[in-house]
């Protein structure tokens, strides 16, 4: 399981779960409160106490919890110029045997049945191979270790719930959501899981924080965190309270080490069951879209506004043709309000927006330039994980990984040894140019090729070609084209780097 980086890692985990009981103990435990300096100490005892122990709640839970593991198929390619425009190159000029291999990949996690007839909840990334690989086949153990083949009935990335259906007529013990709204920090929860493959495994603890946001971003950025130990394996079991029911489902850790250290986090109940609900119809989850990128306000940001304290959210960039562009948001904007609910780092403005339907007008309140103002944006359907990936990628002049292979051309890969990429906003800020700067960005260089002799690097900017204006790979490709017909055997471009005045450059055609 993949670590996603949060301060010193946040690193995917998973636990599982199973039936209903109330469990009550007759230990008493509070905390005393003292009025004043001569007033008698107050003893505030909570209805449930510390539980005597966990053993009949988790003897009615487990047989609920399942592990789920997968078998994918990954396809490697032993080009090492695969995923570049030069790869077909390379065939060609007798690479050798670069036919791509077929390797197998599997992945350990946890679930939770939540009916009889074997429907069953983990996390997505348990079970959706990833771009290279084919899901070949899902395997969920019971307790007992009966085994059972199991189909993906549906799967959501932006909330990370996938919905599995297990392949038999038996009827399976089953857990309930609970409201986890009604959480409160301090109270005891149980999870129950598959840590580091070594199958159910029991760990207690309590709320450590109920809408915990890690600032990682994104639709559903909110979580409860939690002390009970939670470990890698764990991801896409249950987090249960006292009553057995599923309060969250436990999905990343805080970790220096990989390990637990008392910092795990699980989707909040209330979030994800009714995605859940969606996904076991066998429906698209459809969320609502502003259109923006967004900063969350903090001292700094509030001082420099002139704010009296930082609230809300500031818009660094507002989307062409969007909803927020077509309410009247434009970038510096700071939104405080959402449908009439005020923005918060366990509010976001994502959150909000991603559980309201497409379509939908939504009121939203922001300061601009001092003043409160008001808006009515009509929302935009989400994009995929993968869509929204591609649009904020940002470009990055020093790496050796070419970007986006499929936005380029074999022919002027193949002719000039370049691998070019259309300017977007995005690679513009990257590049520290304007917005509107026009031109082909360089995103690769064939170190064979006159262009590298040449001194051409990636982040360079091609501002032109043959005295033409080049926006677009489709220019470029007619200029190099033109320039073959002429029976010339180079093509003059003109070249932007930064910190550099541009140049021409001629590049001779291969």
């Amino acid at each position: 399981m993949s670590n996603v980086r949060y301060v010193y890692g946040l690193t995917s985990a998973l636990l599982v779960g199973g039936a209903a009981v109330s469990l009550m103990t007759g230990y008493p435990a509070g905390a005393q409160v003292a009025q004043n300096a001569d007033a008698v100490m107050e003893r505030v005892v909570p209805v449930e106490g510390a539980p005597a122990s966990f053993a009949d709640l988790t003897e009615q839970l487990q047989p609920a919890v399942v592990n789920i593991a997968t078998r994918q198929s990954i396809q490697v390619d032993r080009n090492p110029f695969a995923g570049t425009p030069f790869a077909e190159l390379f065939n060609r000029r007798g690479g050798g045997n670069n036919q791509p291999q077929t390797r197998e990949a599997q992945s350990l996690g946890s679930g939770f049945i939540i009916s009889s007839d074997g429907f069953v909840v983990t996390n997505n990334h348990v079970v959706a191979p990833d771009n290279r690989a084919t899901l070949e086949e899902i395997t969920v153990t019971m307790p007992d270790g009966t085994e059972y083949e199991a189909t993906l009935v549906g799967a959501d990335a932006a909330s990370d719930l996938a919905v599995l259906k297990i392949n038999s007529d038996t009827t399976f013990p089953f857990v309930n959501f609970g409201d986890s709204a009604q959480t409160r920090v301090g109270e005891w929860v149980v999870a129950i899981g598959n840590p580091f493959g070594l199958g159910g495994t029991v760990t207690s603890g309590i709320v450590s924080a109920v809408y915990r946001n890690t600032g990682q971003g994104g639709a559903y950025d909110r979580f409860i965190q939690t002390d009970a130990s939670i470990n890698r394996g764990n991801s896409g079991g249950p987090l249960f309270d006292m009553r057995g029911n599923v309060i969250g489902i436990n999905n990343a850790i805080f970790s220096p080490s990989g390990g637990s250290v008392g910092i795990g986090f699980a989707i909040p109940a209330e979030i994800a069951a009714p995605i859940v609900a969606q996904l076991r119809e066998g429906l698209e989850i459809e969320r609502g879209f502003l259109g923006v990128s967004l900063e969350l306000m903090n001292d700094d940001l509030a001082d420099s506004l002139g704010l009296e304290r930082n609230r809300g959210e500031l818009v660094q960039t507002v989307q062409e043709d969007s909803a927020a562009e077509n309410a009247g948001l434009r970038p510096g904007d700071i939104i405080v309000s959402v449908n009439g609910q005020d923005i918060s780092p366990e509010q976001t403005v994502s959150i909000l927006v991603a559980n309201i339907a497409p379509g939908e007008s939504v009121p939203i309140e922001a300061i601009r330039d001092g003043s409160r103002v008001s808006f009515n944006a009509v929302l935009g359907k989400r994009p995929t994980e993968a869509e929204l990936a591609e649009r904020q990628q940002n470009f990055d002049p020093d790496s050796e990984e070419p970007m986006a292979p499929d936005e380029t051309d074999s022919m002027v890969a193949e002719k000039l040894g370049l691998q070019v990429l259309e300017m977007t906003p995005q690679i513009a800020r990257s590049l520290g140019v304007s917005e509107g700067t026009t031109g082909l960005v360089v995103g690769a260089v064939d170190p064979n090729s006159d262009a590298a002799r040449k001194g051409l690097r990636r982040g360079d900017i091609i501002l032109s070609a043959n005295y033409e204006v080049v926006s677009t790979i489709a220019s470029l490709r007619e200029q190099v084209a033109a320039a073959e017909a002429d029976n010339r055997d180079a093509v003059l471009l003109r070249i932007q780097r930064r910190g550099a005045p541009a140049r021409f450059v001629p590049v001779r055609i291969r």
